[in-house]
């Protein structure tokens, strides 16, 4: 009788249990549902308006609608994201929309690489060529976000707060003490001298080599921010250097001192400015419209244009099969490379290439689709913050690359990393193994309990140099180069953007909005409409699709904020498979 209550009691407690599971689940996807209805109205933008720029939200390619974005559940931390051509869009489209008078930047918080800084940057200077305003109030900067505030005609910093300002740094972690500790071993083979994707397995520090390349990509691109923040607010770059070294603006009034900020002013005093620029009485209200709200009036398209040219998004780490939209599924984007090839209103494409690399085998997969793309359209390469390693690889077949001067690139190498977890299973866990097998080779990758035999290194090792010589031939082909050019250039190594065209493997520096001009042009196009792939999924149409797995996102992405990235880059250290063409582990420039 006491294990029969005991199985009621366990019963009904998991009944209960998916009941309440059930029930949240409901709550989301109803929550989605009146929050989709509601997503179409438009906000009413008010003459004499403000536009008021706020970066704190991550910022991705596109904007990919997330259908429990709008959630807000105690306890979670709220993460919205907002793509990188929407803001460009809606910058371009209040430029010469009458009703907004300028632009208020307000930088307390901004997480996105130099690249994607550098397109909206760049925006922000067209934007004052229409001869309207930009100011630009924090109560404290960052160098990312002082690297935007510098376009403004005012830099305010609260009297209490400061610009950071010191210079930028890159830091990788590395993991050889953790394997150690936990007894395992990782196996490496690779080549090129530079490529420094393998370290964290096995150093604890960057070697000569790393530290070479990581010094040189690193000070071009401290270069070029040094000179746009030079030119924009009218200071030798040799003067901004000795500011940073010294770090020199510490404080508001340093900031002002060293012509960094215009002035010190408390939010009320900001605001009183604000009301002076747009000429309103200072007991009014400012007519403010938040950049994610703002609906600019779309310039129209005659109906009779037919020709198109498509841009093609591939961002994320490069995997075999669908992916999705932060992952390069080698299958999805080759089914979408196809399809603009066959359409026969594209007229000419753009590959827009935002990635690190991964596996060797699916870049090469999309490398062919995008090279016999080239011999049917134009197809120019349009490259995001980074396109490395395998994001290098499948691109080269393009007619031309486009890149910003402070993208990440190159890193043309290969390698397989194969664990050996002998140690952890025998000493640490008393775990054993025995086997019977059926030729030398039979259980080949196939254990992860055992080392490398010399025969099995030298079969990966020809591999791996296999590989690496296939890649040095579409880099050669691709940027009419000899294989021994790519080779002195290759070896690993990452460059710049600016770098990168030095060397030939850029052909020039500009935005994905230059990229499709440039695409329009080599088409003979004159009015044409631009489509983006993949297509977008409504919100509705994602919840539907893969529901749980978006749930355990979402809840995962709430609990662990700005540090979810971590746990997506442990997870895509555990996808590893054959050999890979990527970037290190981590690398991050601050």
């Amino acid at each position: 009788m006491k294990s029969f209550f005991k199985y009621v009691l366990a019963t009904v407690t998991g009944i209960a249990i998916s009941f309440i599971l059930l029930f949240v689940v409901g709550l989301i996807i109803v929550g989605v549902l009146v929050s989709s209805m509601g997503a179409d109205k438009e906000t009413v933008v008010a003459d004499n308006s403000l536009l008021l720029i706020d970066l704190k939200h991550q910022i991705t390619e596109r904007t990919i609608p997330d259908p429990f974005e709008e959630l807000d559940l105690p306890g979670f931390i709220t993460v919205k994201s907002f793509g990188l051509n929407d803001i460009l869009k809606r910058i371009d489209g209040a430029k010469d929309d009458d009703r907004i008078k300028g632009i208020c930047l307000d930088l307390s918080s901004v997480s996105a690489s130099f690249a994607t800084l550098q397109e909206i940057r760049d925006a922000l200077l067209d934007f004052k060529d229409s001869g309207k305003f930009i100011i630009a109030y924090s109560e404290g900067y960052t160098q990312r976000a002082y690297y935007l505030a510098s376009t403004a005609d005012k830099v305010y910093v609260n009297p209490e707060g400061a610009i950071d300002f010191r210079g930028l740094a890159s830091q990788t972690a590395f993991l050889k003490g953790t394997l150690d500790k936990l007894g395992v071993e990782v196996q490496v083979v690779k080549v090129g001298t530079f490529k420094s994707a393998v370290e964290p397995f096995i150093l604890d520090k960057m070697s000569d080599a790393n530290r070479e390349q990581v010094s040189s990509f690193l000070g071009s691109i401290y270069n070029h921010f040094i000179g746009q923040i030079g030119a924009s607010r009218g200071i030798a770059p040799d003067s901004l250097m000795a500011i940073a070294d010294g770090y020199l603006a510490r404080t508001a009034d340093d900031a002002v001192k060293y012509g960094l900020a215009d002035g010190k002013r408390y939010k009320d005093e900001f605001l009183a400015e604000l009301k002076d620029s747009l000429d309103i009485s200072q007991d009014k209200d400012i007519n403010v419209v938040s950049i994610l709200k703002y609906k600019p009036t779309t310039k129209s398209v005659s109906a009779s244009v037919r020709d198109r040219v498509a841009v093609v998004y591939a961002v994320g780490e490069i995997v075999s099969g669908e992916g999705g939209d932060d992952m390069i599924g080698s299958e999805r984007i080759s089914r979408e490379l196809r399809k603009v090839r066959r359409d026969d209103k594209v007229k000419a494409v753009v590959f827009r290439v935002n990635s690190p690399g991964g596996s060797a085998l699916a870049s090469d997969v999309i490398w062919r689709e995008v090279e016999l793309l080239s011999q049917e359209k134009p197809i120019i390469v349009s490259m995001g913050d980074v396109a490395a390693s395998g994001g290098y690889y499948i691109s080269a077949a393009a007619d031309s690359i486009f890149a910003e001067p402070n993208t990440i690139t190159g890193s043309i190498g290969v390698f397989g990393l194969i664990p050996n977890m002998q140690k952890l299973y025998n000493d640490k866990l008393g775990i054993t193994f025995d086997e019977v097998k059926t030729g030398k080779y039979a259980d080949f990758l196939a254990n992860v309990d055992r080392p490398l035999t010399a025969d099995e290194t030298q079969i990966l090792q020809m591999q791996v140099n296999q590989i690496y010589d296939t890649f040095l031939q579409r880099v050669a082909d691709g940027r009419s180069l000899s294989k021994a050019q790519v080779d002195s250039i290759g070896q690993g190594r990452v460059w710049s953007g600016q770098q990168a065209v030095e060397y030939g493997l850029v052909d020039r520096l500009g935005s994905i909005d230059d990229a499709i001009a440039a695409a329009a042009g080599k088409a003979g196009l004159e009015n044409y409409r631009v489509v983006s792939y993949p297509a977008i999924k409504s919100p509705f149409e994602s919840l539907l699709g893969g529901s749980a797995d978006r749930i355990s996102t979402w809840f995962s992405k709430r609990e662990l904020g700005e540090h979810y990235r971590y746990y997506e880059q442990a997870k895509a250290a555990l996808r590893l498979r054959g050999v890979q063409a990527r970037l290190p582990f981590t690398m991050e420039i601050y």
